[in-house]
C-alpha cells in the first residue's frame, strides 16, 4: 500500500526496535521476525516499514520484501548513489524512505530525495533506544519541509514523545516513530493514546 493511501493526517508508528524482545520469541530481529509479525500487522490494515541501519542496504531489499515488508528506509550516509538505491528498492515493489543523521544537512538530503516516499529526519544519533530528543530537530524538520517536494512525507524517529509530537506535526512531520515513549511504559495502549492526545 502506498504511503499516501495509508497516512490519514498524521500517524504514530510504534517501533519494534524498542519492544521487549523476550516477547518476540528467541529469534533475532530481521526478516525472520518480520515474516512472523507482518501478517498480523497486515490483518489490521497496517504497514511494515523496515529501517535499515546498515552499510549495504541493497542486499536486504529482497529478503525484506519476501518476508512481508511494505517499505524500506535506508540511510543517506550509507550509500554512494541515493537514486540507484531507490530504484533497487522499487524493483522489489517496496515503498522507499531515506533517513539522515543529525550531521547531515536537510537541504542536501532533499536534493536527492524527490523519488522517495518518505524522508526520515533522525531526532537522535542512531544506535540505541531511549536517547533524549535533540531540540535542533524542530528546525531541521522545518528546513526539510521547505525544500522537499510536497508529495514526499517527513518522518521523525528518535526521542519522539508527548512533549514534542505536536510541534513536530506543526512543522511538517506526518510520521512519528515512537519507541521508548510506548514500549518503556507498562500500559502500552495508554502510552499510545497519550501520544495521540498530545497531537489533538
Amino acid at each position: 500500500m502506498p504511503w499516501r493511501d495509508w497516512i490519514r493526517t498524521v500517524e504514530i508508528e510504534p517501533s519494534l526496535y524498542a519492544a521487549d524482545f523476550s516477547r518476540l520469541g528467541e529469534q533475532t530481529m530481521g526478516p525472520i521476525v518480520l515474516k512472523d509479525v507482518a501478517p498480523i500487522v497486515h490483518r489490521y490494515q497496517g504497514a511494515m516499514d523496515v529501517h535499515l541501519m546498515v552499510e549495504n542496504p541493497v542486499k536486504y531489499f529482497e529478503p525484506v520484501a519476501a518476508a512481508g515488508g511494505d517499505s524500506v528506509t535506508f540511510h543517506y550516509e550509507a550509500v554512494d548513489d541515493v537514486a540507484a538505491t531507490v530504484r533497487a528498492a522499487r524493483e522489489h515493489e517496496l515503498q522507499v524512505g531515506i533517513a539522515f543523521n543529525p550531521e547531515s544537512e536537510p537541504e542536501d538530503v532533499a536534493a536527492v530525495s524527490a523519488d522517495a516516499d518518505i524522508v526520515l529526519c533522525m531526532g537522535i544519533h542512531p544506535g540505541y533506544s531511549g536517547q533524549p530528543f535533540r531540540e535542533e530537530t524542530f528546525e531541521r524538520v522545518s528546513r526539510l519541509r521547505a525544500v522537499l517536494p510536497d508529495q514526499v512525507f517527513i518522518q521523525v524517529d528518535g526521542g519522539v514523545g508527548p512533549d514534542n509530537v505536536r510541534e513536530l506535526f506543526e512543522r511538517g512531520t506526518r510520521l512519528l516513530v515512537a519507541g521508548s515513549a510506548i514500549f518503556a511504559r507498562e500500559d502500552l495502549p495508554r502510552a499510545y493514546r497519550r501520544l495521540v492526545q498530545a497531537l489533538a
